[in-house]
């Protein structure tokens, strides 16, 4: 969210001279730097005013908004594209007028080719030579415009597709942060990403070539004009294939539009796939889920097959291969669109020149040439240019279409928090009978005639139920549950600490201060309150380390205080706070809620859900929700004597203090269920409140984020040739090449053969040569003869140019589309099975990037460049060997052309390469802090930070702009220099042909001439294309990069347990240490232990104790040192899936996908209805389920949020108990719902997994007090393991202490509960004498007796004293008699006390 400030260097653009502009000379300092070492970031020029993002976004969004409000008045739908042409049509007309000159040029030269030629037909008279001269010098230096005007005309146009794609970002951004609840419902993360990605890179296409639409027919118009002047009607055999054509590449345009729209939709879903797996990759992990993602990878399957095993998260490649399908129709239109170019020509001139021969006419090599040259010259505008235009601007429209909707899209009001000096004074929200729907057309009411007060200085606590309203009560209260009636005042400004926990990106003090000033005083004050500085003392750089994407690094309690801490820090009026304290332990939590939200907020008016009970009592006001209505309210008091049984929801405890409160209860109507314990006890390695301080509290190290890599030097050539064979096989690369060769055989021969058929058939005695004809003085029959072998040779060798080049061109398109999708695939694959370490350390939006941006290039833009390129080259190879048979000289200057132009690219694209990589990892961080934002929406619209945000999101595109600009000034630097060189080389062509006129006839000086413009033409474009293809191929590094991540585990090995394994959940860990990487510090330190079949064990630990990496030990998220057995079998000897598919794990943080609920529950289809109903029925969500639309079928929003959380750790728990495993782990599954659900949740786990090992970790002691056994961990060590009623006993045990926390009626409540498992165990066996708890220490004998034998020792000394004589011995011996008789009655003694004690709890 944060932008890190580097030292950038003033654009030197801005003042530079013209001349220096003109020719790029402010460049050379930057590309003399490329050659020395890598670029980074600090090299690049600071953007130019006039490119920022947001200069130009809110010139833009002013278009826009006045546009909304015009058409609202005229009663019709807004035109994004009207407010472009307003924008920017006036800029983008000026790149007009270089076109025109551009083209108009381009006209001009081949009359002025056909001047030098006739000169050569005859220049007997002196002025012609003079004439000549100033042909040459006309030709020469319209080269060298065309040169510059082409340079300027790109450099306008490909600026101002620039500066629209920045500007539409911004509003995209800004129009996100304002999206509705409702809106958010009709859009997705995926497609909001793909519009960042995709969409708006096709204003950067669409106007290169978008002046065609009107100079392409105008041009035509022209040449067709000047094509009659020079060959007659003839020239309209060649128009009329022109015509034939324009027709097919308009219909080809809108078929790009139709599957531009098509791939879209495909894109987002594919995209929101990719957001939703990287986010859940550990469940997709733990539940053994990657198979389905990768089932339909290595092979094409038949559709049998892939509905057999379209499982939910299959559809990821399903996704794919239908978005291939799509690029694969767009690329075989691309096709024949590239060979309809290189073919055109060669149709048209033989068309016309055969019409033109058998209409009885002679050609001369005048006529020739200029109608060669015209036709080239249309033939670039009408069929590439004018056709690409269309293809351009109906993918556009598309975009512009989908980013219309998108900006139309209803925002949230925003109401204005300005208050007066007297209002300031007494902040309050008022509400009066408050009805909200978040659906009404499908939901019942969320909230239901709600009406509360609450005033400064008060607190006020909502409890109730999972779903009950809590979160959207204060959800209405921000403003983002829409109000359907009633009233809603708020007085004040406004913060909230969000249910779970939003970081973003940066530093831990960027997150707090969320872009407030730093205040020193204010700060550490936070810090305290929030129990952050010890945290922030054990950092590596303290609080500006770096945290990762969604806070991967953090644990669950660090992400929380960091998110309380950052609402404290804003210091507002009203506090908003969902639940802030159910990730933390007990001990942290106590300090949390007396020094933060009763310390530094006491002045403040708070508003806090809650599930825990314990501290309810401190309330000012206390709220109950059942269903969205209030089902009691008022304070602890009035609860408590409204009839309420409140004892069971809070024992009172005289010696708790009065001042404490508690974070997080529910719902009231379930807490008379539970009577034994607070609700909500949360557990701590840590000594009580009153004996520790804040520098005492927790803390935890935090890896930082890895920066981005970046490749160095050339591409290598391994990355090409995977490139090349993920699409093919070997043999038919090399069919391909064959097919390219015989392709441009042909191509070549054609020209070659009409040159020869022109020689033989015109030739006199005076020195003019012609290329067409052969033999005047033939016969009419031997004409004929002739006429129809050189034609039928002619047309055979067109025909097989055409064929062949179209093979080949479709070839080449569907071998590289597979070669992406390919490639695709095999970098899922790879994400999807390295080690969770991977996502921790990497950004979402780095993922994403590759996945979006980089896949797009690939399929897209990267095969047609690749295309442009081998065809050139294969032609300029055929060209050079034409010219070089006919007038072998030409090679004197195409050689050191060459190596020169072979200089100019190294030195272009050492250059080039990096700023190309930097463009790519300056991109990643817009697409991170979009996913961040919408993460974090309601907190970031809370604090009303969208424009410091927006602020941050414009650094972050302006960084991307200036890689983004000098990528484009470098490519236009080196089309220049290029062009003009070969500028050069057509003046000494020109020239040199006139100065050497001897010898030389006027054939031999057209074809050099034509071959010499031709080939500087496309040999510069060649060497260009290939610098592209180059520069592109960074892509296909990046996504090969990740083909090649770290695998985890195989999935399967050798050796398979057996089938019904484990069938006992014998659980041995052996000396077991965990790091989540080979470089970090051990979790879990050398840890022993044995669970036994069917045991039960709850764990325990302060935040960041090791209860979790405990579990991803067991799991082998990342590989831990030590021995792990389950039932005997070493897992680390088996693959991962034989692993974790036989155990069942309810996570800390409920994942779900966007499916069906069906799906959501079985992904494998493995379950029949009966099943899934009856699963949902024991976690209590049938009901739920039963009032959606369609039940089962119903597709739940993105990432499960139309299910509260609590109800998505429900769905996690009924996929448990489908699974049936005969081992469960359950990681703080409870921490977000209710007391009365958590016992639900317990019962339903006691009932159905009565013969499995449990694994229970959890902060409420009360949800695992009834455990077999209780393990205690402290940083990574076993502190405690034992019966819970043991435990309890141990006064300087930790469970004891943090019994001892919650008050003395609390911690006798949870002993009195320890005694369960004991009487759970009777059911079962009769009880043996192991079965029993150890004595109480105060009732053991040992302790007992010495007191008693103090006593009596202190009687006997006190009698003697008394007596004042000896005493006598029998006195004596009777004395020691008894001592030794009560001695040996010892042991007898101590079981006595064991089975009375345990009687008495058992009562």
């Amino acid at each position: 969210m944060e932008i890190n400030k580097k030292d950038e260097t003033d654009n030197p653009l801005s003042s530079a001279s013209c001349f220096s502009k003109l020719f790029l000379c402010w460049l050379v300092p930057l590309l003399r730097l490329g050659q020395k070492r890598r670029l980074e970031e600090n090299d690049m020029y600071r953007v130019l005013p006039e490119d920022q993002s947001k200069v130009l976004g809110e010139e833009l969004h002013r278009c826009w908004d006045h546009e909304v409000r015009k058409a609202t008045k005229e009663l019709r739908k807004p035109i994004l594209t009207g407010v472009l042409i307003k924008c920017y049509g006036m800029s983008y007309a000026v790149a007009g007028l270089f076109t025109f000159s551009l083209e108009a040029i381009k006209v001009i030269q081949p009359l002025l080719l056909g001047e030098v030629i006739l000169f050569f037909e005859n220049y007997d008279e002196q002025t012609s030579l003079c004439m000549v001269y100033v042909y040459a010098a006309a030709m020469s230096i319209s080269t060298f415009a065309l040169t510059i005007l082409q340079h300027l005309y790109y450099y306008h146009v490909q600026r101002t597709g620039m500066r629209i794609r920045v500007a539409m970002c911004h509003m995209i951004y800004k129009k996100a942060l304002g999206l509705s609840s409702e809106s958010m419902g009709q859009t997705t993360t995926g497609q909001i990403v793909n519009l960042l990605s995709n969409d708006v890179n096709r204003f950067d296409e669409i106007t290169l070539n978008l002046h065609y639409l009107w100079l392409g027919p105008l041009q035509a118009m022209v040449i067709i004009v000047l094509l009659w002047y020079q060959i007659g009607p003839s020239c309209l055999a060649g128009v009329a294939v022109l015509v034939l054509m324009m027709p097919v590449q308009t219909v080809f345009g809108k078929l790009f539009g139709i599957f531009r729209s098509r791939t879209a939709v495909l894109t987002d879903n594919r995209i929101r796939i990719m957001n939703e797996v990287v986010s859940g990759i550990r469940i997709i992990k733990m539940y053994a889920w990657e198979k389905p993602f990768s089932a339909l990878v290595t092979d094409v399957r038949s559709l049998k097959d892939e509905l057999r095993v379209t499982v939910t998260y299959g559809l990821l490649f399903l996704a794919r291969r239908k978005e291939i399908r799509q690029i694969l129709k767009s690329s075989y239109l691309r096709g024949l669109n590239m060979a309809s170019f290189f073919a055109s020509s060669k149709i048209i001139v033989f068309i016309t020149f055969t019409v033109y021969v058998l209409l009885g006419n002679t050609i001369d090599a005048s006529s020739v040439f200029v109608t060669v040259s015209l036709y080239g010259t249309i033939k670039l505008t009408v069929t590439l240019f004018f056709p690409l235009a269309i293809e351009k601007l109906s993918e556009t429209a598309v975009s512009v279409r989908r980013i219309e909707e998108f900006l139309l899209l209803e925002e949230i009001e925003r109401k204005s928090c300005g208050l007066s000096l007297e209002e300031k004074k007494d902040n309050s929200v008022e509400i009066k009978k408050m009805t909200c729907y978040w659906d009404k057309s499908v939901d019942a009411p969320s909230l239901q005639n709600i009406s509360i007060t609450v005033k400064s200085h008060e607190l006020l606590t909502v409890i109730g139920t999972v779903g009950a309203g809590k979160s959207s009560l204060l959800s209405a209260i921000l403003g983002e549950l829409p109000r359907d009636s009633g009233n809603l005042k708020v007085k004040g400004q406004l913060t909230y600490a969000a249910q779970q926990p939003w970081v973003f990106p940066g530093t831990v003090r960027s997150n707090i201060l969320f872009g407030r000033e730093f205040n020193h005083q204010r700060y550490q004050r936070v810090l305290g309150a929030c129990a952050l500085k010890r945290d922030m003392e054990l950092l590596p750089d303290g609080d500006l380390t770096l945290i990762g994407d969604r806070g991967a690094t953090l644990s669950g309690g660090q992400k929380a205080r960091v998110n309380l801490a950052r609402a404290v820090y804003q210091d507002a009026d009203i506090y908003l706070l969902d639940d802030p304290l159910s990730a933390v332990d007990a001990e942290v939590g106590r300090h949390l809620f007396e020094k933060c939200i009763c310390g530094l907020l006491k002045n403040k008016c708070r508003i806090l859900v809650t599930h825990q009970l314990q501290y309810l009592q401190a309330s000012d006001q206390i709220i109950v929700l059942k269903e969205g209505h209030i089902m009691a309210e008022g304070t602890y008091n009035e609860l408590q004597s409204s009839g309420l049984n409140f004892q069971s929801l809070q024992t009172s405890d005289k010696d708790q203090k009065c001042s404490i409160r508690s974070p997080e209860p529910d719902r009231l109507s379930l807490l008379s269920k539970r009577t034994n314990n607070s609700h909500s006890s949360q557990s701590s390695l840590l000594v009580p409140e009153s004996r520790f301080t804040d520098q005492q509290l927790p803390a935890e190290t935090v890896p930082s984020v890895a920066e981005e890599s970046r490749a160095e030097g050339n591409v290598s050539g391994h990355i090409y040739l995977k490139y090349f064979t993920s699409g093919h096989s070997p043999a038919v690369l090399v069919f391909v090449v064959l097919i390219s060769v015989l392709a441009e055989g042909a191509y070549i021969m054609q020209d070659w053969w009409l040159a020869y058929w022109a020689r033989g058939e015109f030739s006199n005695s005076t020195a003019r040569d012609v290329i067409l004809s052969s033999g005047i003085n033939a016969t009419r029959s031997e004409k004929e003869s002739d006429l129809t072998f050189h034609l039928g040779i002619y047309a055979g060798l067109t025909a097989a140019a055409v064929v062949f080049g179209y093979i080949r061109s479709l070839m080449l398109f569907h071998g590289l589309v597979r070669s992406s999708q390919t490639l695709h695939d095999s970098m899922f694959s790879a994400v999807i099975r390295t080690p969770v370490r991977f996502f921790d350390v990497n950004p979402i939006g780095r993922i994403l990037n590759r996945f979006s941006k980089d896949i797009s290039q690939m399929d897209s833009l990267l095969p047609i460049t690749f295309v442009d390129f081998y065809q050139l080259f294969l032609q300029n190879v055929g060209v050079i060997a034409v010219a070089a048979s006919v007038i072998p000289l030409i090679l004197v200057p195409v050689i050191p052309l060459l190596f020169i132009f072979l200089y100019l690219r190294r030195f272009y694209l050492r250059t080039s390469r990096d700023v190309k990589r930097l463009e790519s990892t300056t991109r990643s961080p817009v697409f991170s802090h979009l996913s961040s934002s919408l993460q974090g929406l309601w907190t970031i619209r809370a604090f009303r930070a969208e424009e410091r945000l927006t602020k941050a999101f414009d650094a972050h595109q302006d960084l991307h702009t200036e890689a983004w600009f000098l990528f484009l000034m470098t490519s236009r630097w080196f089309a220049l220099y290029l062009d003009s060189i070969c500028s050069v080389f057509v003046t000494f062509v020109t020239f040199g042909c006139i100065l050497l006129r001897d010898g030389l006839n006027a054939g031999e000086v057209g074809l050099v001439l034509t071959y010499a413009v031709t080939l500087v033409g496309s040999f510069q474009w060649t060497v260009r294309q290939s610098a592209e293809v180059e520069n592109m191929m960074t892509s296909v590094e990046r996504v090969v990069e990740y083909t090649e991540l770290e695998s985890e585990a195989p999935w399967e090995t050798k050796k398979r347990p057996l089938p019904d394994w484990p069938n006992k959940g014998l659980v041995t860990f052996d000396r077991v240490s965990f790091s989540y990487s080979p470089e970090g510090a051990p979790v879990l330190k050398d840890i022993s232990f044995t669970f036994k079949p069917n045991e039960k064990v709850g764990i325990v630990g302060r935040t960041g104790a090791g209860k979790s990496s405990l579990v991803s030990a067991l799991f082998r998220l990342a590989e831990p040192q030590g021995k792990i057995y389950i039932d005997g079998v070493l897992t680390s000897e088996i693959g991962l899936h034989d692993l974790r598919t036989k155990m069942s794990i309810i996570p800390q943080d409920p994942v779900l996908f966007t499916d069906t609920v069906r799906k959501n529950l079985d992904p494998f289809g493995q379950h029949s209805d009966e099943d899934l109903w009856r699963a949902l029925e024991e976690v209590q969500l049938k009901s739920l389920v039963e009032e959606l639309p369609r039940k089962l079928e119903t597709v739940l929003a993105e990432s499960g949020s139309n299910f509260s959380v609590g109800q998505r750790q429900l769905v996690c728990l009924a996929r448990a108990v489908l699974r049936q495993n005969r081992i469960l782990v359950i990681d703080e599954a409870t921490a977000n719902v209710d007391p009365g659900t958590d016992e639900l949740i317990q019962k339903t786990i006691r009932d159905k997994f009565r013969e499995c090992t449990v694994l229970t970790i959890a902060h409420r002691l009360n949800t695992i007090i009834d455990s077999d056994r209780i393990m205690v961990l402290d940083s990574g060590t076993i502190q405690e393991l034992d019966r819970p009623f043991n435990l309890l006993q141990n006064k300087d045990g930790a469970l004891y202490k943090m019994a001892q926390q919650m008050g003395r009626a609390e911690a006798a409540a949870l002993l009195k509960a320890a005694t369960v498992p004991l009487l759970r165990l009777g059911q079962k066996r009769r009880l043996e004498e192991n079965d029993m708890y150890r004595v109480l220490p105060e009732d053991q004998s040992k302790v007992l007796g010495e007191e008693l034998h103090r006593c009596w020792d202190h009687e006997v000394r006190k009698a003697t004293k008394e007596l004042g004589s000896q005493i006598s011995p029998e006195f004596s011996l009777s004395a020691t008699g008894c001592h030794t008789q009560w001695l040996g009655c010892l042991h007898f003694h101590w079981k006595q006390s064991k089975l009375s004690s345990l009687f008495f709890w058992a009562k």
